[in-house]
């Protein structure tokens, strides 16, 4: 009897087994490559305006050989916008400025605004993935730093995008005068919220103002709804990147926000208004944890309506 009951005992464990090498090879050799457009409609313009379609992109991590990425990337010009948000973590390897310029280049002529993550400055190291559980990572010292000032010429110089870390402007989207500003990543508390004000008091009135982040704080995030912000977009916390199939919540999203608004449109509620939220699952993975499990990579289309 002692064959049978020690096989019975162990099949339990040889199928966990064979679920765990399956979510493995689904995770890092299918989904990550399964890119995909998430489609929201707001009603936040003033009656009578056109519709404006934004498109969010964030985190896309490049390294130079991630062809797959940058390829999907370059068709999203196809969607049409009217303006690009870019919220950050373009940079996955010392040479991913490449990749982003294959990726973006098609975006060229469209209005757009872009805000800092912290691998835009530095480049990615290997981290224990468990240590997530325990609160947002912290900063690693030994962080080498990238051509940040590159990147920024690319979005200004060839694209003609606005940066918008601790700072506000003035933008004509299809006739609409759009105010945006935006934080460097509140991650690294890098923010400087307090210099928008200033700016904002030179910039003309608004018919939408737009609150732009890398990283969703709470704090950010108030203080955003309080400086009038219409919409409220960020990325960073890659929708949680693993998650539990059909669960609304993230495991993790490295940072204040709650669990369950880590991906996706959502409403924050802040100085007695209530403003939508878009965060931004994100396009990549760092080199060091290529891994997707239900959470595709993604791009938002927000179109914009009259209220």
């Amino acid at each position: 009897m002692t064959g049978p009951v020690v096989k019975a005992a162990l099949a339990p464990l040889g199928v966990a087994g064979a679920a765990a090498v399956g979510a493995a090879v689904w995770g890092m050799g299918i989904e990550r490559y399964l890119f995909t457009v998430r489609y929201h409609a707001l009603r936040v313009l003033p009656k009578g305006a056109e519709p404006v379609r934004i498109l969010h992109v964030s985190d896309a991590h490049m390294a130079p050989w991630q062809h797959r990425k940058q390829e999907w990337m370059a068709r999203l010009a196809e969607l049409s916008p009217d303006l690009v948000v870019n919220t950050g973590d373009n940079l996955g390897h010392r040479d991913g400025l490449t990749g982003i310029r294959a990726a973006l280049s098609p975006l060229r002529g469209i209005p757009g605004l872009v805000v800092h993550g912290s691998n835009d400055f530095q480049e990615p190291a290997p981290r224990n993935p468990l240590r997530y559980f325990l609160g947002p990572s912290g900063n690693l010292p030994a962080h080498k730093h990238l051509d940040v000032d590159a990147l920024d010429r690319f979005f200004t110089d060839d694209l003609g995008w606005s940066v918008l870390d601790d700072t506000a402007v003035s933008v004509e989207v299809k006739g609409l005068r759009v105010t945006a500003f935006g934080v460097n990543d509140a991650h690294r508390k890098w923010d400087k919220p307090e210099l928008i004000p200033p700016v904002l008091g030179t910039l003309p009135s608004a018919d939408l103002t737009l609150g732009v982040m890398h990283a969703p704080y709470r704090r950010t995030l108030d203080t955003f709804v309080e400086l009038g912000a219409d919409v409220l977009l960020a990325g960073h916390t890659h929708g949680g990147q693993v998650r539990v199939p059909f669960s609304r919540k993230a495991l993790v999203s490295n940072c204040d926000l709650p669990l369950d608004q880590a991906r996706g449109l959502s409403e924050w509620n802040a100085a007695g208004r209530t403003v939508p939220l878009n965060v931004s699952a994100g396009l990549g993975h760092s080199i060091y944890a290529p891994v997707r499990f239900a959470c595709r990579p993604e791009a938002s289309l927000l179109t914009l309506l009259p209220r």
